[in-house]
């Protein structure tokens, strides 16, 4: 074996030999960055106002004026597709970045400490855990009201969880690791060695679970909205758009169909990518490409 195929390969390159061999990846990384793109430039890509009503032009199915159609209001469904991007995207990334930082610092802490406090935060896990998904969000929307950030602090505490499991399993084996060992015989405090040593070497996994969960946000965002828990109207989100469309599915198909197709293509895009990144850390994938 030559000394270059001996090598380890960086976490970017990596990445980039996991996107090469997943073709699929590319497809998700272009979709999420189409998306992504769509909902920053929304108020310069949008024909009409999002909240401007038009009641001549009610129920308007696609056409070369109103491409996606409009609502019942008489709203240009394509703008407040647009706009919409702008609240499923900022809920769905606002919510897992406080669900990661949490759950990781909970799941780091249990594993280095273990004992009385590793059974108190895992036996928190597990209450959450046990309530489906949906459900609790449920419960913590319908306690705090309808609005933006009630929303996101209702999906972080859903996705909390998952977090911490996937923190405290790679924690209890650094934490028995000779550089761990190391430090603490020089004198570095728990805090040190949790920040500093444990927590740079288990990041990536945290991230890539990340990825996957937004998805999960995204659709209990838009189900959260559906039942009118999520942002108050006329605030355009996805899962409102498709509520307000329900009641006219049989004549007015494009007011659920488009909303519900920008929620799929969102989440199969993170699917797809967030498989990238599985592939990427992989020790054994990992191996067979070095």
């Amino acid at each position: 074996m030559s000394v270059a195929a001996a090598l380890p390969v960086s976490q970017p390159n990596a990445l980039l030999l996991a996107l090469r061999k997943n073709r699929l990846s590319w497809v998700g990384l272009g979709l999420l960055l189409l998306i992504v793109l769509a909902a920053v430039l929304a108020p310069w890509l949008s024909p009409y106002d999002p909240l401007q009503q038009n009641i001549v032009a009610r129920l308007e199915p696609p056409s070369a004026e109103f491409w996606l159609g409009t609502d019942s209001y008489g709203r240009d469904v394509l703008s407040r597709l647009l706009f919409g991007a702008r609240v499923s995207l900022l809920v769905g990334f606002v919510a897992i970045l406080i669900a990661m930082c949490i759950g990781a610092t909970l799941g780091i802490v249990a594993g280095y400490l273990g004992g009385l406090i590793d059974q108190l935060i895992m036996g928190l896990v597990d209450v959450l855990l046990s309530f489906p998904t949906l459900l609790l969000g449920l419960m913590v929307a319908a306690m705090l009201g309808a609005s933006l950030e009630n929303l996101i602090i209702a999906i972080a505490i859903t996705e909390i969880a998952p977090f911490v499991r996937v923190a405290r399993a790679p924690t209890i084996a650094l934490k028995q690791r000779d550089f761990v060992e190391a430090g603490r015989a020089l004198g570095y405090g728990p805090l040190r060695l949790m920040g500093v040593h444990i927590l740079p070497n288990m990041v990536s996994e945290v991230v890539v679970l990340g990825s996957l969960w937004m998805a999960s946000a995204i659709r209990t965002e838009a189900s959260l909205s559906f039942i009118g828990l999520g942002v108050p109207p006329p605030a355009a989100t996805w899962g409102g758009m498709i509520r307000e469309g329900f009641e006219n599915i049989l004549d007015a198909w494009w007011l659920t169909v488009f909303p519900s197709m920008a929620i799929l293509l969102t989440v199969l895009a993170l699917n797809l990518l967030g498989d990238a990144l599985r592939d990427a850390i992989d020790p054994k994938l990992r191996s067979e490409r070095s």
